[in-house]
This record gives C-alpha cells, structure tokens and sequence, in this order.
C-alpha cells in the first residue's frame, strides 16, 4: 500500500466510522440505560429498590455481571488475539480476520434485541454483550496495525486524530438518529420505548457492517509466498520473533508497561461511565445521553489539540498532560458522588470528552511510532498493544467491580479511587521512557 495515500487514509478512517457505534451506543449510551431500566426495581418515588439479575442460576448485582463478562471477553481475547495476529501477517490473513471479527461483533449487537426483563431473554441478551465484546475488540488490533502501513512516523499523529474524529462524528450521528427514532418516530407508529431502543440495537449492527465496506474495498489481501509451514505454527513464529524485538527495544517494552495503567483506567471510565450517572446520580436517560453526546463532540476537538501539543512538545508530554488531567477528573468525580452534583456531572462529563480521544489517539501513534517502521509484521507488533490493553480492562473492571459489590454503602464511589491509582502509576511509568522519536514531531 502507499504511504500517505490520502483516499486511502480517508478509507480507513471510515472504519473509525463504522464501529465507533459500539463503544458509543452499545457500551457508553443507549444500551447501559436500557438494560439498566429492564434489571431495576423502583418504588413510586423512583428509588431502586432491587437491581440484581440471575445469570446462570447464580444471583449478581446488574452492572457486576455485566462487567465480568465483558472482562471474560477481554480475557479470552488475550489468548486468541496473539495467535491470529502472527497468523494474519505470515499467511496473509489479515484483511479475512478484521472482516471476520467486524462481522461477529456486529450481529452481536444484533443479538442484543432479544434482551429484556425476561429472565430467559435476558440471558440470551448477556451472551449478545460477551459476543459484541468479543468481535469489537478483536478487530481493533488488525485495524490499528493499519497505521503504521498508510502512514509515515511524521503524520501519524494527525492520521490517528483523524481516525478517532470520525469515530466520534459517525457514532455521534446514529445516537443522535436513534434518539429522534426513540422519542419522536417510534411514539407515532404506537411502538413503545423498549422495542424502539432494541430496533436500534439492529441499527448499530447494520451501521458497522455497512460502512465498514468502504475501508474493506480499498484494501487487498497481502500476496505470501510461503506457505510450508501450518497456520498455527507460523502464528507462534511470527510472535515469537517480534516478542524478542520487544525485549531488545527499551522504549517499547517501558511504553506497554506504562500503557498497561492508562488503559486500566481509561477503558474502564469508558465502559462504567453511563452506569456512574444512572446508579450513583440517579440520571433519566434524558439527561444523560446528552452528556455523552457533549463528550463525543468535544472529543473531536481533544483529539486534535493533544495531536497539536505533541507537534509542538512531543508525544511523551502529550500523553503525561492527559494523565494528570485524568487524576484531576477521577477525584472530581468522587466529590460529584460525594455531593450528588448534576451540575458537577455536567462539568465532568465536557473534561472527559477533551481528554478521551486525545490519549487514545495519541496512545495509538506514540505505540506506531516506537515499532521498527522497516518491519512487516505491524499485526503482530500490535497483538502486544492489544492484548496488553485487553489485561488492563480485565484487572480494571475486575477491580472495579470487586470493590462495588463490596462496598454496600459508596460502591462505585470507592471504585473510583483505583481509578486515580491507576493514572498516577501510568505517568510514574511514562517518565522512565526515553526515546528522542516521543520529544519531537520531526521523528
């Protein structure tokens, strides 16, 4: 492929497009309220009186269980995702796996239709979660490899601002249709408010297989011309050389240790935030999803300011910035909790959108930049990135939800505090980098 294609780059940002819809609808805004409303029990004054699920005969406080088995999908994810990854780049696979995973997680969003307060349903619909999860994540590391292939070190910044801003423009346009066909067209056509929210559960499905054919179109499978070995074996070859790169390469092995923190918090804000407002502020849906739209529009604008700061100051000042702008949101969202501000959660919720794409974005490039840019093997280079975030989410909502369900009194008040353990150590980690590529754009 070539290197700065901008029709090429445009293509791929449109997978960005695609599947950001998951992470905003399905993790981050409509389902998180959906399912909370079909697990709550609520008195007449609107005080939960029982939020508890039965999953697999065994009882579970509602957002607990959700959380364990999104981490059971990550956990998984750390096995297969090595292994494919060195598939993908000996046999010339990598094109056939991110179309296979992309479709996965979108019927899985499909499968989430079958969800509601029936105890039989509501299994089937735990199991669409677990299979969504699964393929979302699993795509992300052969589409990230992508980057370092259409791009040179130079751009990479802006190429990954790029891509996170379309993410957040596209998924921002369905939320925004769903809401319209939830509270406007769906009342009109006498459907009532739970199955509106479901048909847009097909919609996301829909969306992400849909518009990803525009990234899948403009990209062919790699010609390999050596075949004698089995796809199992080649995929442990293919890993095991790039894990000695890694171990050689300072920079790298000290940026996943430091990256392993970050994504501990960051991914576990992402995917417990619209639960933070719901259960701890006692939010409606039409006060919160208005955040989460706030957050995604600001995002775009931090994605491109911190890709701004890193021209200027580099990489490395870049991602410190937004880790200790992260410690200061996590202790203001104890005292939101504290207080029961809305105002406060309000004001949250404009801070994380200007920091969450900027450290995702810049994660990405810092981690492009730092691979040896005359290899071939980006996927497998990437499988370490991803399957060091896939343990961060699972100790991070292990954690999380560890310390909720044993705490009766603050729950996820107290689970924020680990949060705020997590960036600290991230930065601590972050400084004993030393690599001249993160100090200037000009690397």
């Amino acid at each position: 492929m070539k290197k700065n294609d901008p029709k090429l780059i445009r293509s791929w940002t449109f997978y960005d497009w695609a599947n950001s819809v998951y992470p905003l609808v399905i993790s981050s805004a409509i389902f998180p309220v959906y399912y909370n409303e079909v697990t709550t029990k609520k008195d007449a004054l609107g005080n939960i009186i029982d939020d508890h699920v039965v999953f697999l005969g065994m009882q579970f406080k509602n957002t607990v269980i959700s959380n364990y088995i999104l981490a059971l999908s990550f956990l998984i994810i750390c096995f297969t995702s090595p292994l494919l990854s060195g598939i993908a780049d000996s046999k010339g696979l990598k094109k056939r796996f991110l179309q296979f995973f992309c479709y996965l997680g979108a019927f899985g969003c499909v499968g989430l239709f079958f969800l509601d307060s029936n105890p039989v349903t509501l299994n089937y619909g735990l199991i669409g979660i677990f299979i969504a999860s699964l393929g979302f994540w699993s795509s992300l590391v052969f589409y990230n490899s992508y980057l370092p292939e259409i791009t040179d070190a130079k751009n990479m910044d802006k190429v990954s601002a790029k891509g996170f801003s379309m993410g957040y423009i596209g998924s921002s346009l369905l939320l925004i249709l769903c809401l319209i066909f939830i509270q406007g067209i769906a009342p009109t056509l006498s459907i009532d408010t739970g199955l509106a929210t479901r048909i847009c559960f097909l919609a996301v499905g829909v969306w992400w297989i849909g518009f990803a054919q525009i990234f899948f179109s403009k990209i062919n499978h790699k010609n390999v011309t050596n075949n004698n070995e089995g796809n199992l074996w080649s995929g442990f070859h293919e890993l095991q050389k790039v894990w000695k790169i890694i171990k050689q390469s300072d920079s790298l092995l000290k940026f996943l240790r430091s990256f392993l923190f970050l994504a501990m918090g960051v991914q576990t804000i992402m995917l417990v935030a619209a639960y933070f407002g719901a259960k701890l502020l006692n939010l409606p849906a039409g006060k919160l999803i208005p955040v989460i739209l706030t957050i995604q529009f600001v995002g775009i604008a931090g994605s491109y300011l911190f890709s701004w700061i890193s021209k200027k100051k580099g990489n490395k000042f870049s991602l410190g910035l937004a880790l200790m702008s992260w410690v200061f949101i996590c202790i203001g969202a104890w005292f939101d909790a504290e207080y029961k501000s809305e105002i406060g959660f309000y004001i949250l919720g404009f801070f994380v959108g200007a920091v969450m794409g900027g450290i995702q974005s810049m994660s990405r490039s810092t981690y492009s930049k730092l691979i040896p840019m005359d290899t071939e093997d980006t996927t497998s280079f990437f499988s370490f990135y991803d399957i060091t975030e896939k343990i961060a989410m699972v100790i991070g909502l292990f954690i999380f939800a560890f310390v909720e369900e044993h705490s009766p009194e603050k729950g996820m008040q107290n689970s924020v505090i680990a949060l705020i353990l997590f960036f600290i150590l991230s930065w601590v980690l972050l400084q004993k980098v030393k690599d001249k590529r993160l100090h200037s754009a000009d690397y």
